[in-house]
């Protein structure tokens, strides 16, 4: 009975490893399904450049606190030796008599300072840099908003892209399984000396076209989503499903209205603003050179002929000394006019670039609403191509089958359904992509 224990206890323990196994890597295999959303959300947060712009706000908010700093006190510390040939003597005219030569320092000299500086005006130089910091923050969130509307708007692109393919792939499969039936057909047909060996011919020839398209529409599906699992930070070959959202829903949306929302919300037209803004606070700190800089300083000095500078009979211990200091450039043959020349040239750039980014952008949105408009007229009449396409093929079946027409109007009416399928899908994709553009026109995703 021990025995039997001793084979049958690890046993029961190898048999629970392998169902688990089997379990893991049914697991792994299986299809990761995503939303459109959630395939949004998972781009957003794994994406290299979105996490670049990100650490610029972190850099931007760096340099902000720096300037920050400008306005507080500075602390400086000093400690220093001079060690000197003989002491520094001076002659004393006691009398008549010669001089006699009186030291008032020692070889050793030892001394420690410390100092608090506290600028109080520098031509509003120490205000411009903090604002322009403070902006440089807001802009570097403005471009990193831009950035995440780019990357969803690409996820978007790629995500319709592998659920056109997949229809492609619907539909190759469909015209093959059909033509495989009509070639069967047309085989007993001709074996029974009812038709031509060429009208047998053809429908061998359309049958291997139809695979042929079905191959083709596979390997294009498979490498939509090696692109899509790439912009995701997915492994590439990483088995997913996909959510059909593929649908049509008229989107109403006036040009003007389109137009004004656009030009409150885009990040671009944000983050020129702020550079404007930003422009305009070093032209402040261009003219702060035209003002004088004045600053307050306390010093407090420890001095001895010993380290630890605790006086000497030369020296008291320690004194203190405070002071305001005015400093002014006078002339600097025109460097400072120039230079605000040169911040202003650099305003009226960014000027001119903020009125072609908002012609863009109407560009930009009356591309998107005539796309919408196109596939509001497309979407209807693919519908109506299909249905018709659809009992086209049926008539010319019971035709065939009745002897009644040749083999090729079937082929025909075979090829003209698949083209409408395809006609169809193919609009319903332009729809959705177009109202995916308009959002990223408006700036939104």
């Amino acid at each position: 009975m021990t025995m039997l224990r001793l084979y049958v206890f690890p046993m029961l323990i190898l048999l629970i490893w392998i169902i688990d196994s089997h379990a893991a890597c049914a697991d792994q295999n299986k299809d990761l399904y995503l939303t459109l959303e959630k395939s949004i959300e998972i781009g957003l947060s794994g994406n290299m450049q979105l996490k670049a712009a990100h650490a610029r706000i972190i850099q931007a908010d760096q340099v902000w606190k720096q300037a920050r700093c400008g306005f507080l006190p500075k602390f400086y510390m000093t400690y220093g030796y001079k060690k000197t040939d003989a002491p520094e003597t001076i002659d004393l005219h006691l009398s008549r008599s010669s001089p006699v030569s009186v030291d008032i320092s020692t070889t050793d000299n030892f001394q420690w300072a410390g100092s608090v500086t506290q600028p109080l005006f520098k031509g509003f130089a120490i205000l411009g840099n903090y604002r322009w910091a403070a902006l440089a923050v807001d802009r570097a969130k403005a471009d990193a908003a831009l950035e995440k509307m780019d990357l969803a708007l690409r996820i978007k692109q790629a995500y319709f892209e592998v659920l056109a393919a997949d229809k492609s792939v619907q539909v190759a499969q469909q015209a093959v399984t059909a033509l495989r039936a009509h070639v069967k057909t047309t085989q007993s047909y001709y074996e029974l000396e009812m038709i031509a060996v060429n009208d047998l011919l053809k429908a061998q020839v359309h049958l291997s076209n139809a695979e042929y398209e079905l191959i083709r529409s596979v390997n294009a599906a498979r490498l939509a989503r090696a692109a899509f699992n790439t912009l995701l930070a997915l492994p590439i070959d990483s088995p997913i499903s996909l959510e059909d959202n593929l649908v049509y829903a008229p989107l109403g949306k006036q040009y003007d209205e389109a137009v004004a929302q656009a030009l409150k919300q885009r990040p671009e037209i944000e983050s020129i603003q702020f550079g404007l803004r930003q422009i305009d606070q070093l032209i402040i700190m261009a003219r702060s050179k035209m003002y004088p800089d004045i600053g307050v300083q306390y010093r407090y000095i420890k001095e001895g002929d010993t380290y630890d500078v605790s006086g000497s009979r030369f020296q008291d211990a320690d004194r203190w000394e405070i002071s305001a200091v005015l400093s002014w450039t006078i002339w600097e043959w025109g460097k400072t006019s120039y230079a605000v020349a040169e911040k202003t040239s650099r305003r009226n750039e960014l000027n001119h670039l903020k009125t072609a980014l908002e012609d863009t952008i109407r560009l930009e949105i009356k591309n998107a609403l005539l796309k919408l408009e196109q596939t509001d007229k497309n979407v209807p009449k693919a519908i109506q191509s299909v249905e018709q396409g659809k009992e086209n093929l049926r008539v010319s079946q019971e035709r065939f089958i009745a002897q009644a027409a040749v083999s090729m109007e079937v082929l025909d009416a075979q090829t003209l359904l698949t083209q409408a399928e395809l006609n169809y899908y193919r609009a319903i994709y332009d729809h959705n992509l177009a109202k995916a553009e308009l959002k990223r026109a408006l700036g939104t995703y």
